[in-house]
């Protein structure tokens, strides 16, 4: 690749529902070419869908109405804090407030994010090879990072454009081969359009001109570039998971999901967990599969508080994925651990 040259297109003016946003990009760019990528913010794409709320334009009751459109677009909350929320929408994207904006709109409105973007995108994408042009088309839209501040703009739907560029395989100059590296080239490409489109400057659509391969094939889409659930290693906000944990152990059941050994070194993860929750004189000992814990005062109240927390330490054990039961020998508990 030589370079890249970002290009806005400008004269666009304000979209309402029904515009032919084809029509629109092809008589402001005429300069249009095959090879290029077309970054066209979401919002223009939801307008000319009608995703629109109505909603008061001041006082509570806007408020309220936002809320509404908050909840019917949310798959799940993964975190809150006071008025802002990071949900989970019905598409599988992870935003504040599910992507519902009013910026850049009247103030009796509420813009939703398009019911499918990559829809849209292959939408927009047909809609120009009839007029033979045959470019990438990404629809992009705003959104935050988990582990820095800033926002940057990223792809929700694509057409005509693949959206990852794999390197997976490939020696580097050190003899290295690359085992992971799957660069998102998508979410760069509407990053790199968004330095020209501005956010005030009412620039909706941005030309993204010299990457190789545009326009050449349909593409997967930019559904794939969201991680399910089960590679989600941050599924949940942190007071969020803090809640759910605590209703897990609250329901742990006394039945070994496993029956493998546990390895030592997790037990003792779990032990130096549990340590402080542990009544001072509580005996714990490690046995052959398990652990024996004796509590230092037998009477009924002491029992009491040693069933609560040899059940803490059942907790401690299930977080290092380690499933265990329950047994008494009178007043010693016999706990036995199975890798989960």
């Amino acid at each position: 690749m030589d370079g890249l040259e970002v290009l806005p297109v400008r004269g666009i003016g304000d979209v309402t529902a029904g515009d032919d946003l084809a029509a629109l990009i092809t008589t402001n760019a005429p300069w249009l070419r095959d090879g290029d990528v077309l970054v066209v913010t979401s919002k223009i794409v939801s307008k000319a869908e009608g995703r629109l709320v109505e909603v008061p334009a001041d006082g509570p009751e806007r408020e309220e109405a936002r809320e509404r459109a908050l909840a019917a677009e949310t798959r799940r909350v993964v975190a809150r804090r006071g008025p802002t929320a990071i949900v989970q929408t019905h598409h599988g994207f992870v935003m504040a407030a599910a992507g519902i904006d009013a910026s850049n709109v009247d103030k009796t409105h509420l813009v939703l994010l398009p019911a499918d973007p990559d829809a849209s995108a292959h939408a927009l994408y047909d809609a120009l090879l009839q007029r033979g042009l045959r470019v990438g088309v990404i629809v992009s839209d705003t959104m935050g990072r988990a582990w820095r501040n800033g926002l940057t703009d990223v792809a929700l739907g694509a057409a005509g454009i693949e959206p990852f560029r794999d390197h997976r395989g490939e020696i580097d100059p050190y003899g290295n081969e690359l085992q992971l590296t799957q660069m998102a080239v998508i979410d760069e490409l509407a990053a790199a359009g968004e330095l020209v489109k501005g956010k005030c400057d009412q620039v909706p659509v941005a030309v993204v001109r010299g990457y190789p391969g545009a326009g050449t094939a349909r593409g997967a889409g930019a559904v794939a570039l969201l991680r399910d659930a089960a590679s989600d290693m941050f599924s949940l906000g942190t007071a969020e998971a803090h809640a759910a944990g605590l209703r897990d152990a609250a329901t742990l059941p006394d039945v070994a999901a496993g029956t493998a050994p546990a390895a030592s070194e997790a037990i003792a993860r779990a032990l130096a967990t549990a340590a402080g929750l542990l009544a001072e004189g509580t005996a714990v000992e490690t046995t052959p599969g398990g652990l024996r814990c004796s509590p230092p005062d037998v009477t009924a109240a002491g029992l009491m508080r040693f069933g609560a927390q040899v059940h803490s330490l059942r907790a401690a054990l299930a977080a290092e994925g380690l499933s265990s039961t329950i047994t008494y020998d009178g007043s010693t508990a016999l706990v036995t651990i199975f890798a989960a």
